[in-house]
């Protein structure tokens, strides 16, 4: 899905072009190697990357790193089946209590698929829709129609895996050409 590398790419858009100073937190140590994937953004951004293992170590890390702009919190993913771990996300999100809450979803995955975790992830109270992977798909009147249904804004898109790069926020334009093909 890319959520990592999306993390990535904000963080990077926040630090080079808008100067602030940034701070990462993650939950993922289920992901082999997901740390250190956000380590090595943290060192070329000279941006901290600290590891929260409970919603508790979430809430002292995220006091620690009050003097930052931006703390931008990597979680697992997970099924939208499985309440349990969708249940346990939940505590973690509470935690961060954010301002933002980007629900990540696949431009790829099916239409269906999609409405399914953005109703199960309805318990997050996501503010946006964030698209990755826009560059392998096909077809994005999905994409509008999943827009229009749910009433969720789309954030961003991503269409590659360059960091910085590839993220576009998206405007009407976008959504036209998107949906026309171009």
């Amino acid at each position: 899905m890319g959520k990592t590398t999306t993390i990535a790419k904000l963080a990077a858009n926040a630090v080079l072009r808008q100067q602030q100073r940034v701070a990462f937190v993650t939950f993922d140590t289920y992901r082999i190697a997901a740390v250190e994937q956000l380590r090595t953004y943290g060192d070329i951004l000279t941006a901290p990357v600290q590891v929260a293992l409970t919603p508790a170590e979430m809430r002292q890390t995220l006091n620690t790193l009050s003097d930052y702009d931006i703390v931008f919190v990597d979680s697992v993913g997970r099924s939208q089946q499985n309440k349990m771990q969708l249940s346990e996300l939940k505590a973690f999100l509470e935690a961060v209590d954010a301002d933002e809450v980007y629900l990540t979803l696949s431009a790829t995955t099916q239409y269906e698929v999609m409405l399914d975790v953005i109703e199960s992830y309805r318990i997050m109270q996501p503010t946006a829709l964030l698209f990755t992977k826009l560059d392998e798909g096909r077809c994005f009147g999905p994409i509008i129609n999943l827009l229009l249904k749910t009433g969720l804004p789309a954030a961003f898109f991503t269409n590659g895996q360059d960091v910085p790069d590839d993220l576009i926020r998206p405007c009407s334009r976008d959504l036209v050409n998107l949906l026309l093909g171009e």
